[in-house]
């Protein structure tokens, strides 16, 4: 660079050779002191100084630096060839090009022989350089099915005609005074675009543009445009995501005053996939005549990236459904999965957070663990036709169980499995050790790195090295998951193969903040023992058929699945939840209900089964 070879050009050369002119010249346009660069050029120096200034401010370059190449003298003549690099920011690669600098002695003294292609070759008089942007609208977010998930929501957009205002100045001090963004940026926006195109210079929100609409219209020569893009989420909205207008906070985390679409994703898959969905700017630099503002030429363009739709494997009629069934009185959350291959197609809440609660939730699942735990039973040699007493309180291990309506006669391990009896399903801990627990919940996903786009919990499970701790986690007690987790446990059942989840299908993840911070890589399918499968099947079919689970019932194909109620102790305050697990075809469920009744998330769950018959 030409900062590094200027200290070896002044120790080396002193007049009458050109080396100072073009070392003085070149460094003075490079860091901005014109008036070094123009004393060493033949025309007037207020003229050079305001073209070298211009240069920069038409390009909206962050920075102008140089190489220097071969330097000829011929006699009262000199040529210096260099390179020039502008950087001109948002994300646009470096613009480089050729150049040649003529030099000619005048009273003894080399001076650079100031005409317009001393800046490029290509400027010549009554020129002048430009960048033109083309931003690409933003992209929508789809279901499986490819219908948008995003209605039509209203935004301003603050803009300017350069070739209209009597002092951008002015304008850009003002609206910066108002939206905070920075004057410069804003003011180098306008100065480098073509003067006859709309700038846009801030985006607004329906709220925002109400409360400063009075100062903005003070502003002359500043148009506001009504645009309608489809950026309003539709239902799962905290999955989806909202789109916010660009702020000055946002702005500086983007880069430039205004990005492609001029909005922001802030949260859900909109924040997640912001740079998939809006691209990059299609950047060109033009020559422009500045009488008609007529293109004379263009110098270069940069494509910018494709911005492309995210896919998602939600389906829109299992969402209404869903939305429907949680649509009561109670805190829920639903997730419904595709047991075949681990793709959510809904996730409903009232009351919770879709993202927070439902994918990365962490609360205790009851007894509806025990298909986990069974799995394990079964392993160590359990017989489910083997007759186990459920009993009102169990002690094992020092840890105490309470079950609340008891089952008469003397239950087989069917049964307390289908009532969900934790005193029961506690008092086997003796029959399975701890590594083989382990096995059967890494089995089923449990505390998996998994690889989707937005917060979520694959679950965990303490050591069983006690009597008491094994108790606990078949209790599912100590344990914790997200209704995601559970969803994907019963899908397993189901299918016979635990799939990891998937939540949008393309891309397949978002671009990583860094390149050392890639998107972790789902974990490949783990299938369960065919046999072990069938029976856990049968068990989740008696649940609902003549156990506790009775209320997910609905039309259709049969429905599988176990029910149960844990109550534990959170920030000092103890919430109960009542569980459904289970699915009906091939759309497995999890759902979770803060309730005291019992049958509450069955009950959810019927209500979504039923919903899904029906035509959306």
């Amino acid at each position: 660079m030409l900062g590094l070879l200027a200290p070896g050009l002044t120790a080396c050369f002193e007049e009458p050779a050109p080396h100072e002119a073009i070392r003085d010249f070149l460094v003075g346009w490079q860091t901005g002191d014109y008036a070094m660069a123009a004393r060493r050029a033949d025309a007037e120096e207020a003229g050079v100084r305001k073209a070298l200034g211009d240069f920069g401010l038409h390009l909206d370059a962050a920075s102008i630096r140089f190489k220097l190449g071969q330097i000829t003298v011929d006699g009262e003549n000199a040529k210096a060839a260099f390179q020039a690099e502008v950087d001109l920011g948002e994300n646009t690669p470096l613009w480089t090009y050729d150049s040649v600098l003529p030099l000619h002695l005048v009273e003894g003294r080399w001076k650079v022989r100031w005409s317009p292609t001393v800046m490029h070759p290509d400027l010549h008089e009554g020129q002048r350089l430009a960048v033109k942007a083309d931003p690409q609208g933003r992209q929508p977010i789809v279901d499986r099915n490819g219908d948008t998930l995003q209605d039509a929501d209203t935004l301003y957009v603050a803009q300017v005609i350069p070739a209209q205002l009597a002092d951008p100045a002015r304008l850009c001090q003002d609206l910066a005074k108002i939206t905070g963004f920075a004057q410069d940026r804003l003011l180098s926006r306008v100065l480098s675009a073509p003067p006859t195109d709309a700038v846009p210079l801030a985006t607004f929100g329906r709220r925002k543009f109400d409360e400063i609409q009075a100062q903005l219209n003070r502003i002359e020569g500043l148009k506001i445009a009504i645009v309608h893009p489809p950026v309003a989420p539709k239902s799962p909205v905290q999955i989806v995501g909202r789109v916010t207008a660009v702020t000055a906070e946002s702005e500086q985390q983007l880069g430039g005053p205004q990005r492609a679409g001029d909005t922001v994703g802030r949260d859900g898959l909109q924040r997640a996939y912001q740079d998939q969905l809006t691209g990059s700017t299609e950047t060109r630099v033009i020559v422009l005549d500045t009488k008609t503002a007529d293109t004379v030429k263009e110098l270069k363009s940069w494509p910018g990236r494709n911005n492309t739709p995210v896919q998602t494997t939600l389906d829109a009629g299992l969402q209404q459904a869903a939305d429907n069934a949680v649509n009561g009185d109670l805190p829920a959350a639903l997730v419904a999965v595709d047991a075949p291959t681990g793709q959510i197609r809904a996730v409903a809440t009232k009351t919770l957070h879709q993202e927070n609660d439902a994918l990365a939730g962490k609360f205790p699942p009851g007894t509806t663990f025990s298909v986990v735990a069974t799995d394990a039973l079964l392993k160590s040699g359990l017989d489910v036709g083997q007759k186990i007493p459920c009993t009102a309180d169990r002690t094992v291990g020092g840890a105490r169980f309470q079950q609340t309506g008891v089952i008469s006669s003397a239950p087989t391990f069917e049964a307390d499995f289908a009532h969900g009896c934790v005193t029961a399903l506690a008092s086997l801990a003796r029959r399975v050790d701890e590594r083989t627990l382990a096995a059967s919940a890494a089995q089923f996903g449990i505390g998996a790195k998994w690889g989707l786009p937005l917060n979520s919990f694959s679950g965990s499970t303490p050591g069983g090295t006690s009597d008491a701790a094994r108790a606990k986690i078949i209790a599912g007690s100590i344990v914790r998951v997200s209704p995601l987790v559970m969803a994907l446990v019963a899908g397993a059942v189901q299918s016979g193969t635990w799939h990891p989840p998937t939540l949008v299908t393309s891309p397949a993840a978002p671009d990583p903040v860094t390149d050392s911070d890639p998107p972790p890589s789902p974990p490949d399918a783990v299938p369960l023992d065919a046999g072990r499968a069938a029976e856990l099947r049968a068990l989740m079919r008696v649940g609902v058929t003549s156990g506790s689970a009775r209320a997910a019932a609905a039309p259709g194909d049969p429905v599988y699945g176990v029910a149960s109620m844990v109550s534990y102790v959170e920030k000092k305050e103890r919430r109960q939840l009542s569980w459904f697990v289970g699915w009906q075809g091939d759309i497995a469920v999890a759902v979770m209900v803060e309730s005291a009744d019992p049958a509450a998330a069955a009950t959810i769950a019927g209500s979504f089964f039923s919903g899904t018959q029906k035509e959306f």
